[in-house]
């Protein structure tokens, strides 16, 4: 995970609709061109870290970065979820992540309750992790201190 810290931002789109919907795990989107410019060799699964909206506060996070074997994507997606409740969508907004850590590899499910389950999970995992004095400074990094007239090109 050489890669690591991973700082990634840009728009929000509207993704596949199963997040909230089906699973009750409500995920943000990154366009295409950010998925595309994601490091070559960074591996699938399912990572922790950081996030915020435009310059809202910063909150811990998990990423999905992958194909979704459950669902059987035909294109790679990053799929983020914030701990935090919104009180309303931020389609449109600039998503800022940093990535700190890897939780496991993406893999099939044989239920939609055995992935729900594993998510949370994940989520539980992750929320350990990132009360680490390492992950914890990585909260007040320099990245997340976003203009709000900084002009952003949509790539990582």
């Amino acid at each position: 995970m050489r890669h690591l810290p991973y700082f990634c931002r840009g728009l929000v789109v509207r993704g596949f609709g199963r997040g909230s919907k089906q699973l009750g795990i409500p995920t943000a989107n990154f366009p295409e061109q950010v998925v595309d410019n994601l490091p070559a060799d960074i591996s699938t699964g399912i990572y922790y870290g950081w996030a915020s909206v435009g310059s809202g506060d910063v909150h811990k996070m998990v990423v999905s970065i992958g194909w979704n074997p459950y669902y059987k994507n035909t294109k790679k997606s990053m799929e983020t979820h914030i701990m935090h409740t919104f009180t309303e969508d931020f389609y449109g907004e600039i998503l800022n992540v940093a990535i700190v850590g890897y939780l496991r590899p993406e893999k099939n499910f044989d239920s939609l309750e055995s992935l729900i389950s594993a998510i949370q999970d994940d989520i539980e995992e992750a929320k350990k992790r990132l009360d680490l004095p390492e992950h914890l400074k990585l909260k007040e990094d320099t990245f997340f201190q976003v203009s709000k007239s900084k002009i952003l090109n949509g790539h990582c």
